[in-house]
């Protein structure tokens, strides 16, 4: 049995994708990937993502701070990561430097002693040398600056 392809009017879509908009902040790569995934010509994809600059549905520098402040917040990213995961999303350098500018010097480091030290104590190996380098590998996962992890793996095993 063939499945139906839903098809979609510029006004439908336009409406579906505000929704999308309003319910979660969105870059224009997603808005881009939905519209192409609801199968609408480029012309209209256009259209559609225009209209929703021009109400502001879609706000890239609005993205990239919410984008940042939660990643941040929750998931506890270092600034490179936090870097890598929005050129991903093909947000601009200038988008991205202003949503990383949010992040205070003090909060910043606040986060990172505290993930630091939690781990390092949750870390259960006796081995110092396959500790510290377990350290190490989590928090350049999650994109902390090397000179830091280093320095803060050595101030905490030994």
């Amino acid at each position: 049995m063939r499945q139906q392809k839903n098809t979609y009017t510029v006004q439908e879509a336009t409406k579906k994708l505000e929704h999308y908009c309003a319910y979660q902040e969105r870059c224009h790569k997603e808005v881009r990937q939905k519209l192409q995934g609801m199968h609408m010509i480029p012309e209209a994809i256009d259209v559609i993502i225009v209209h929703l600059l021009e109400h502001n549905y879609l706000n890239e520098e609005r993205f990239a701070k919410t984008f940042v402040s939660g990643k941040f917040r929750i998931k506890k990213w270092g600034r490179r990561r936090l870097t890598q995961e929005l050129k991903l999303k093909d947000i601009s350098k200038v988008n991205i430097n202003r949503a990383l500018a949010e992040i205070t010097e003090t909060d910043y480091n606040e986060v990172f002693n505290t993930l630091a030290e939690k781990k390092a104590d949750s870390i259960t190996e006796t081995n110092i040398m396959k500790k510290r380098k377990k350290l190490i590998d989590f928090l350049l996962y999650r994109g902390w600056e090397p000179h830091l992890v280093y320095e803060k793996a050595n101030e905490l095993v030994h």
